[in-house]
Order: C-alpha cells, then sequence, then structure tokens
C-alpha cells in the first residue's frame, strides 16, 4: 500500500496549536469594591480663576472621591505578573484609541489606562485654548498646545509601573493620571468603588493597587500595594475591601 504524506503549511500548523492552546486556557474574572474606612471627606472645591467664559462648571478635587457610603473611586488596579496569557475577546480593542479630553476645564476622565498597542487621543472640547503635559518615565514627553476642537494622537513605546500624572500649564488647576501597560488586564474603581478585570488567565497571579492620594495601597498582607491572589475559572469576588483613612492623608 502507498501512503501519502501531507504537509501542512506552518502557517496551518501554528494556528492550530494556538487555537488548541487557547482552548486549554481558563478564564476568571476579578472583582470586588474598595471602601474608605472613615466619614466620608467633604468635597474640596478647586480654585478655578483663570477664562471665566470658558471655565465657568465648576469642580471638586479628584485626588480623593469617596461616595456617601464610603465607595472609593479612582484606585488603579493592574496586573504584575509579567507576560500573561490574553483571551482572545481582547484582540478586538488592541488598536483603540483611548481619549483623554479638556472638558469644562478639567480632564475626562481623571485616570486614563491603555496598552502599549492602543493610541492616547487627546482632545479639546472646551471654547479655549489647553495644553496636556504628559512626561511618562523613560518615554518620549509631549506637549501639545490644543485649539478649541483640536485633537493630538500619541503612541507609547514603554509601559509604566505607575502612573504618571498628566497637567495643563495653562490651568493649572487641571490634573489626571495616565497608565501605559504592554497588557490589558486592569481597572479603575467606578464612583461607587467597584472594579471588575475580565477574562483573567486562571492561576495564581500578583496585582499591584494605586491611588493617586496613597500611593502604594498597603491594605493587610499587600506590601507596597502588591498582592498575590489565585484566580480561578469563572467569577473570582474579593468582596469589600476597607482601607484605612490614614492612607489618604499622605
Amino acid at each position: 500500500m502507498t501512503r501519502h504524506l501531507i504537509c501542512l503549511p506552518a502557517v496551518v500548523v501554528a494556528a492550530a496549536l494556538w487555537t488548541s492552546t487557547a482552548a486549554a486556557q481558563q478564564w476568571g474574572t476579578l472583582k470586588g469594591k474598595f471602601v474608605y474606612d472613615g466619614p466620608s471627606p467633604a468635597p474640596v472645591a478647586l480654585r478655578i480663576d483663570k477664562d471665566p467664559e470658558c471655565c465657568k462648571v465648576k469642580h471638586n478635587d479628584e485626588s480623593l472621591v469617596v461616595a456617601a457610603d464610603g465607595g472609593l473611586a479612582n484606585i488603579v488596579l493592574y496586573l504584575r505578573t509579567p507576560k500573561p496569557a490574553v483571551h482572545p475577546d481582547y484582540e478586538k480593542t488592541a488598536k483603540d484609541s483611548v481619549v483623554i479630553d479638556n472638558k469644562t476645564c478639567h480632564f475626562e476622565p481623571h485616570i486614563v489606562v491603555l496598552r502599549l498597542t492602543q493610541t492616547l487621543l487627546i482632545k479639546n472640547s472646551d471654547t479655549c485654548g489647553h495644553n496636556t503635559n504628559v512626561a511618562p518615565l523613560g518615554d518620549t514627553a509631549i506637549n501639545p498646545l490644543l485649539p478649541p476642537s483640536g485633537e493630538f494622537t500619541h503612541t507609547f513605546r514603554r509601559q509604566q509601573n505607575l502612573p504618571f500624572p498628566v497637567s495643563c500649564n495653562i490651568h493649572p488647576w487641571m490634573k489626571a493620571h495616565v497608565l501605559v501597560r504592554d497588557n490589558p488586564y486592569f481597572a479603575v474603581s467606578a464612583a461607587d468603588g467597584t472594579f471588575e478585570i475580565k477574562n483573567l488567565p486562571a492561576g495564581d497571579l500578583e496585582f499591584q493597587a494605586w491611588h493617586e492620594k496613597a500611593g502604594y495601597l498597603e491594605h493587610t498582607g499587600w506590601p507596597k500595594g502588591k498582592f498575590k491572589q489565585k484566580v480561578n475559572a469563572g467569577d473570582n469576588d474579593l468582596g469589600t475591601i476597607k482601607l484605612s483613612a490614614a492612607l489618604f492623608k499622605k
């Protein structure tokens, strides 16, 4: 009997192996809620004293935002484990633009997190000019001057271990932070303190927690804001994470 060997192209073999590996990998979601453990501090109004026709909206200091029930906004939680397996669903957003807007004379959103493969789109939705001073550690600094309705795009070359500040020199009360990572596993806690990171690779992972006012969030068992967590397939709920008010008085 004559046997015929079928030679498949290398790309077909590689694709089959990748599909098999992806199918074998299990994925989990990490969620929870950060709570300020103490009386909720009163909002602090910013001093807005330039361009009154443009900067009509009054804003509060966003470096510490606590809901009436203690929910703590703007905590950044992100994966520290290097080179994680990435769920195929994240490929859909790998090349997206992530927006930071100069709007009503404040940055929106206050905390921006994006991946190295994504582009930062800086917008000016106001009737006056703004600049957006972006100076990541070890990467190219930019400071574009944006006229009304102006836009500027920027691509980062290096991931960051910590969020870095963003400011407007024209309107010095305007502050924000940007974090650039090489994977999609991060979250910023919402106004009610809740967070969710979807489709993490199941297994033992290490995370970093950071807040603008506190820096590294040193919760119990979290030295310098780092903690290890076994992520199982499906939902993984950390529940309510109470953070001492003393952390935010630095």
